[in-house]
């Protein structure tokens, strides 16, 4: 037997288990296998766009031509995807050892059931068929409103004035209604199609959607994922009544009862046995959120630990034990500590916006993106751009590139420093002003939200976190050392460490630290870190970083009017 961890948990990993991560992230599905001494035994994934074209999507996502910033998915896809991904798993793992599996999804996506779904698909399902033909009649709305969706900005404004202001909402739930947020896509759903609303028998996050493939029934959106919905009490961890008014009538039913993100959603459906081979006793652990899954797969556990992910979405979070409401970021229940909370920063502009400038500006090459950057000098002589492919989320602002340089920067006073527009930049300054510009911001809404800066240490990871010069960009900005994980996706690893805990936790029949699972393997498993970039402490680091302090305030200043220019 291995051991996990000891202390006060008497149960262990059996050795010969596996333990199952998914996650279905904006762009494809992606699979992590461990086995008890949580080492890698598979990975696999399946890409949306190339591998399931018939769909039509483009970076797994479909834009609504008829109106503007509507951005769906069509969930049939990810069903699809779960049935491709496990065939080719199969070949792979033993799938029969696997003691459980959890997940992993892109957050606040909606997906709405149709009334007698449960019954007439999701529990009758035939294992000599695959998923989406069977599933094809079950849904009350084909396509799935996702995080990128920016068309709610009317139903945001409506829920929070129904609920005394966007501050008060942010106090009650753990954040303002953004349009991303799930309650605003109800709501949206209820007043443009009715008739949608009316058919809908039950209302699902992507997680939660995937996990009821695995139960065949309805799962529970765990309180993790549940708390970007915008109709969930934060401090009770259960749907606030007010809320759901101010979202849509009769909308409890729809939602369903929350669950702790340990909890068991039930057993692998006979579906996933008969077809794939897994044992009838495997559990399914309840599913959350992407970011959620990132800080278990990174493995934070303290206060001045942060960690910045770069990827279709890039985001910030860390964790605290007294969270602070505020109009910039999230709060979400730590899903591996119902004790603590994790603060979340997302910006909606990640990987893609900067494909878009190395497309625009490096001849469409990293390697050109790379040089360029080296070419130019910290601080890029006080170019700041802002560079909104997308309607941005943080700050909220619409499309468009808006380009500033910064004059007097060998000042050391705010007020001195004065900042003029200008059209363009020559392609080295815009390169580095896409990096600069959203480190610079990441930091400043970072400290207004109470999270500690400087760090005591970066965990970077997603697409970008495997670009050196980047992450020396990132440890000069913040003033900390950056570490990478041995693993880029961090979200199916972290969904497969859950799998783990939450076996724990079932056979223990109460919660377990999650440091249980991973005590002693640190260093020696798929979790091991590595130091990427020092930050020391010379004099010269020490006033590039005073600089980059002052850039902070001045980058946040200009935020704020660009913000007013756009809500007049």
């Amino acid at each position: 037997m291995s051991d996990a961890g000891g202390g006060g948990c008497s149960v262990r990993l059996p050795d010969d288990s596996l333990f199952v991560g998914l996650d279905c992230s904006t762009q494809s599905l992606k699979a992590t296998v461990l086995d008890a001494g949580l080492a890698i035994v598979a990975t696999d994934s399946v890409h949306f766009d190339s591998d399931l074209p018939h769909y039509g999507t483009h970076g797994g996502v479909l834009r609504d031509p008829t109106e503007r910033g509507r951005i769906v998915s069509p969930p049939l896809m990810w069903a699809e995807a779960l049935d491709l991904l496990l065939s080719k798993l199969r070949s792979r793992a033993d799938l029969r050892r696997v003691a459980a599996v959890s997940g992993s999804a892109q957050q606040h996506g909606s997906v709405y059931w149709a009334k007698g779904a449960v019954t007439a698909a999701l529990a009758a399902l035939d294992p000599t068929r695959s998923l989406a033909p069977q599933l094809a009649g079950a849904f009350a709305a084909p396509e799935s409103p996702v995080w990128m969706d920016s068309s709610t900005a009317a139903q945001c404004r409506e829920v929070e004035a129904a609920m005394g202001g966007p501050l008060r909402l942010a106090a009650l739930t753990g954040c303002r209604a953004h349009e991303r947020c799930t309650g605003p896509q109800i709501r949206k759903m209820w007043q443009t199609r009715p008739q949608v609303y009316d058919a809908t028998e039950r209302v699902s996050l992507v997680s939660s959607f995937m996990a009821s493939l695995l139960v065949g029934g309805y799962a529970c959106i765990d309180q993790t994922d549940g708390a970007g919905m915008n109709i969930m009490d934060i401090n009770k961890r259960q749907l606030r009544e007010d809320a759901l008014q101010a979202t849509a009538p009769k909308l409890e039913g729809r939602i369903g009862k929350l669950a702790p993100a340990h909890a068991v959603a039930g057993k692998i459906a006979p579906y996933f046995v008969q077809r794939f081979q897994f044992a009838s006793s495997c559990l399914v652990i309840q599913w959350s959120g992407d970011n959620p899954n990132s800080l278990a797969g990174l493995t934070l556990s303290n206060p001045g630990d942060l960690a910045i992910s770069l990827g279709t979405s890039d985001t910030v979070f860390g964790i605290t034990d007294s969270p602070e409401p505020t109009l910039e970021g999230n709060i979400l229940p730590n899903p591996v500590d119902p004790k603590t909370y994790m603060v979340l920063l997302c910006y909606k502009n990640g990987s893609l916006t900067r494909e878009d400038l190395r497309d625009r500006y490096a001849e469409r090459s990293w390697d050109t993106f790379n040089r360029l950057l080296e070419e130019t000098a910290p601080l890029n002589g006080g170019k700041l751009g802002f560079y909104y492919k997308e309607h941005e989320i943080l700050p909220p602002l619409p499309v468009g590139f808006h380009r500033y340089v910064v004059k007097n920067m060998t000042n050391i006073s705010l007020d001195e420093l004065v900042e003029e527009e200008v059209d363009k930049f020559e392609p080295p300054s815009e390169v580095r002003a896409v990096i600069e510009g959203q480190f610079l911001s990441m930091r400043g809404h970072a400290e207004k939200c109470g999270l500690p800066v400087p760090p005591k240490r970066i965990i970077a990871t997603g697409g970008a976190s495997s670009n050196p010069i980047i992450l020396k960009i990132m440890a000069s900005i913040f003033g900390s050392p950056v570490y990478t994980s041995q693993r880029s996706d961090s979200a199916s690893l972290g969904a497969a460490l859950r799998a783990a805990h939450g076996w724990l936790c079932n056979q223990e029949d109460e919660f377990v630290p999650f440091s249980y699972v991973y005590s002693g393997r640190l260093d020696t498993s798929a979790l091991s870190m590595q130091l990427a970039v020092p930050f020391g402490n010379c004099n010269e680091d020490t006033e590039l970083l005073n600089k980059y302090t002052l850039l902070v305030k001045k980058r946040l200043e200009i935020e704020q009017k660009l913000i007013e220019r756009f809500s007049r």
